[in-house]
C-alpha cells in the first residue's frame, strides 16, 4: 500500500530527469527532496555519471566525451511506521477534567460522561466559529498569542455555559419560564438569547455619584432574581 502523494512521485520523476553538473549537486538535490517528504522515503538511491558528447548521434569508439552529467536514480516507498504513528495521533483527542481523584471519577467515567453530553460540548465549541463571537476578526501570528486567545475563549465558554446552566436550573426548580425568540414560554433558553434578552437597557448617569438604569422590564427582573441577589443589586437603581 502506498501512502505517498502523486505530487511527490511526479517531483521525483522530474528530479531523475534533471542533469547535474557534478555529483555533489545531485546529492544535495536528493537530500533536499528527502527533507520535504513526511510519509515517503527514497530507497536504492544512486548517482549515475553519463557522458555528454559535442556531436549528436552514436559516438565513435575513439571519441572522448566533452563532459559528464550526473543523474539520480532510485525509487519511492511509503514510510508505514511514520504513517501509522501520525494516524494514531490524529485518531486521538484530549478529554480534560479538573477532578484528579480517580476514586471519585475514573477514566472510564470521564469518557462515559463525555459521550453522554458530547452534543452539548460540541455545541459549545461551535459557538467559537459563530460570526457572533467575532473570533475571525482577530489576527494573531505568534503561536503563544494564539494559545493565549484560545485559553481566554475557553474561559469565556465556561462562563457562558455556567450562566446557561444556572438559568435553566433555576427556571425548572421554580417552575417559571421566560419568553424565547418567538415570544413563547421556555425553560431552556440559551445564554446567547439571554444576553440578547437584556439588550436595550441604558445607563443614565445623572452625576458622578448617581446613575439610573433605564428600560428594564419585568421578564428581565425575573431573570435577575433567578440568578441571585448579587445580580439584582447590579440593576437595583432601575426605572
Amino acid at each position: 500500500m502506498r501512502f505517498f502523494s502523486w505530487g511527490a512521485e511526479c517531483r521525483f520523476e522530474r528530479l531523475q530527469k534533471t542533469a547535474f553538473a557534478c555529483e555533489a549537486d545531485a546529492e544535495a538535490a536528493l537530500q533536499a527532496f528527502r527533507k520535504q517528504q513526511k510519509l515517503t522515503v527514497v530507497h536504492d538511491a544512486e548517482i549515475l555519471a553519463r557522458p555528454r558528447y559535442s556531436r549528436k548521434g552514436r559516438p565513435g569508439q575513439e571519441q572522448t566525451p566533452e563532459a559528464y552529467e550526473y543523474y539520480l536514480q532510485g525509487g519511492l516507498a511509503s514510510a508505514t511506521a511514520i504513517y501509522q504513528e501520525k494516524l494514531q495521533r490524529k485518531s486521538c483527542f484530549i478529554i480534560a477534567t479538573n477532578e484528579l481523584d480517580e476514586q471519585v471519577l475514573s477514566e472510564e467515567q470521564v469518557i462515559e460522561h463525555y459521550q453522554k453530553d458530547q452534543q452539548k460540548v460540541e455545541h459549545g465549541f461551535r459557538f467559537f466559529k459563530n460570526p457572533w463571537f467575532m473570533a475571525s476578526t482577530v489576527f494573531l501570528k505568534s503561536p503563544r498569542r494564539i494559545m493565549a486567545l484560545m485559553m481566554i475563549m475557553t474561559l469565556c465558554l465556561l462562563v457562558y455555559a455556567a450562566i446557561e446552566w444556572r438559568i435553566r436550573q433555576a427556571l425548572q426548580s421554580q417552575n417559571q419560564t421566560i419568553p424565547d425568540q418567538k415570544g413563547q414560554p421556555t425553560q431552556r433558553p440559551t445564554a446567547r438569547w439571554v444576553f440578547q434578552f437584556f439588550s436595550g437597557i441604558r445607563l443614565l448617569r445623572i452625576s458622578q455619584t448617581q446613575q439610573v438604569i433605564l428600560s428594564m422590564n419585568e421578564p428581565q427582573r425575573a431573570v435577575l432574581a433567578l440568578l441571585g441577589n448579587r445580580y439584582v443589586d447590579l440593576y437595583a437603581n432601575s426605572a
